[in-house]
């Protein structure tokens, strides 16, 4: 008999794969250049040029074995070195290379830190608006998934309904900033009242309650800001990154669970992700990617693309009458729909190939996602399909 879980996930796809594939099939029939596909986030910019040099130099001069053999089970002892020292010089930590664990890009990451820090029917809370992957990421390892609802006025924390939420049953919460979908970026302010509600909660409950946060869109931060990093105002965070967005290498799969020094199980927490991966098949990302992320490790492609996407189409979406909250960073904006029923507004805005992405699997519906992504220029043509969508419809 075959597996009816996932052979019941068939009929439940992912909107956003959905919309994309549309826009695919579309583009066959009109050129994918007249499709204005805001729904998948594939980054846009190319990866440094240092990282293609670095790369041929590996494969024109290392050996080859060590290119293209297996890494140590808890990864590639240069990759790990790398990490933990960009991290402390960037935020002020004390991570030692046996806190860093490699992944296949931060799926891999949260996928490791979920299971490391939970059981079976335990609790984890994540806040809406969040990505639609987080259910099957937490529900696979046998917890359950809590949401808390969304605070849409800026799209920090939900606090009123957090404190509701977090009861003894809860042994992880989830966090993702810069936010996919929202753009957001979650503040200094947020940041700390959150780790004192989870350290006064660990301490009334008897248990470290553990912070798990997502942060492969942390270099993408608008008008010269920085990103507030977790793991430097609570102890008990396991961060997870990939290098998909910052260096463009989404298809290299590449990332790592950063185990806080702090925690007293730290090493063996990364341990542990070792052993975890003998469960998921994991078993280490490729050798050669990180040998040369490691060489390249505190570059970023050039991301200015984005800001200025991210300032076109707020500009536009506002000007238009759109309510949306402007995003601090990420390459997504998040407007509410001008109606109620955002599934509907974007089937409508399939008529002037504009591919939205309605946020009802995002655990907000009424508003939309759009993934700016793309060349500056296809995002001021699709401006006039904007308009002419707006005035046409509503």
């Amino acid at each position: 008999m075959i597996n009816e879980t996932y052979k019941e996930m068939l009929g439940k796809k992912s909107v956003i794969r959905s919309l994309s594939e549309f826009a695919t099939k579309r583009g066959t029939e009109i050129g994918y250049d007249n499709v204005f596909d805001y729904s998948l986030g594939n980054p846009s910019v190319p990866v440094t040029e240092n990282f293609t040099k670095v790369m041929i130099n590996l494969l024109q001069h290392e050996n080859p074995m060590a290119l293209h053999g297996y890494s140590p089970t808890l990864g590639n002892p240069a990759f790990k070195e790398a990490v933990a020292s960009s991290l402390n010089r960037r935020f002020a930590m004390s991570y030692k290379p046996t806190h860093i664990f490699p992944t296949s890009g931060a799926a891999g990451a949260i996928a490791h830190a979920l299971r490391a820090v939970t059981k079976e029917g335990d609790e984890v809370i994540v806040f809406a608006p969040f990505f639609p992957e987080y259910i099957p990421y937490i529900t696979g390892t046998g917890a359950k998934i809590k949401v808390v609802k969304a605070d849409t006025k800026a799209f920090q924390i939900n606090f009123e309904e957090f404190e509701k939420a977090l009861t003894s049953n809860v042994k992880a919460v989830f966090i993702n900033s810069p936010n996919n979908p929202t753009g957001i970026v979650y503040s200094e302010e947020t940041i700390k009242k959150l780790a004192d509600i989870l350290r006064d909660k660990s301490k009334e409950y008897g248990f470290d309650i553990y912070l798990i946060s997502d942060e492969p869109y942390r270099e993408i931060v608008f008008d010269g800001k920085t990103c507030p990093y977790p793991s430097k105002y609570y102890d008990y965070t396991l961060s997870c990154y990939s290098f998909s967005k910052s260096l463009s290498l989404p298809g290299e799969r590449i990332g790592y669970v950063a185990v806080n020094p702090a925690i007293p199980e730290a090493e063996t927490i990364v341990a542990m992700c070792g052993q975890i991966s003998r469960g998921t098949g994991h078993n280490c990302p490729a050798s050669i990617i990180q040998q040369a992320v490691a060489k390249v490790i505190d570059e970023t492609s050039d991301l200015s693309v984005y800001e200025r996407n991210m300032n076109i189409l707020y500009d536009e979406l506002t000007s238009l009458g759109f309510e949306v909250v402007r995003p601090g960073g990420t390459f997504y904006i998040f407007p509410k729909a001008l109606e109620d029923d955002a599934v509907a507004f974007s089937q409508k805005a399939l008529k002037y190939d504009l591919v939205l992405v309605p946020a009802d699997s995002f655990a907000c519906p009424g508003y939309f996602r759009m993934a700016y992504c793309i060349d500056t220029e296809k995002v001021e043509r699709s401006l006039d399909a904007l308009r002419k969508f707006v005035k046409t419809e509503y």
